[in-house]
Parts: C-alpha cells; structure tokens; sequence
C-alpha cells in the first residue's frame, strides 16, 4: 500500500459527489481501483473516491474539454445466460 500526497492538490470532479481538490492519492496495489483523497469545495467534505469516478477538470490551455461522464451501459454485458 502506498499513500502520495499530491501538491499541489488537483482540481477535479467526483462522479455523484462535485468538484474538490484531491490532495492525495491511495494506492493498494495492481489488483484495485486508485483511491482518490478529496476535499469536496461545497460541503467542506472529505471523501476517498475510487479511480473510474474521478474526473479532471476542464483547462482550455492545456486542450483539456470538459470530461465526458463513463457510459456504464457499455460495461454491462447484454446476453443473457442460458
């Protein structure tokens, strides 16, 4: 297990939850998701936010539009079991 603080802090965007900085990262090893330390910038509330539902923010310097939310239908398979 390792535990990064990030600084400075990332601006990003918790899939649910809003924008926040996320100040430092949890990692638990290649067979888990990365855990995401936020600050969430309205309610002042701190939460660990696995990896597929945090999202950057926008930097139009940087070329970065804003992040299109995860489609989960895509990851639900559609063939019944017989």
């Amino acid at each position: 297990m390792a535990f990064t603080q990030l600084e400075p802090p990332l601006p990003v965007t918790i899939e649910g939850k809003g924008k926040g900085y996320a100040f430092a990262v949890i990692d638990y090893g290649q067979e888990h998701n990365l855990i995401w330390v936020t600050g969430l910038s309205e309610s002042g509330e701190i939460w660990c936010a696995p990896n597929p539902l945090v999202r950057l923010e926008s930097n139009w310097t940087m070329g970065r539009v804003m992040p299109r939310s995860p489609d989960w239908t895509e990851a639900i398979p559609t063939t019944k079991p017989s």
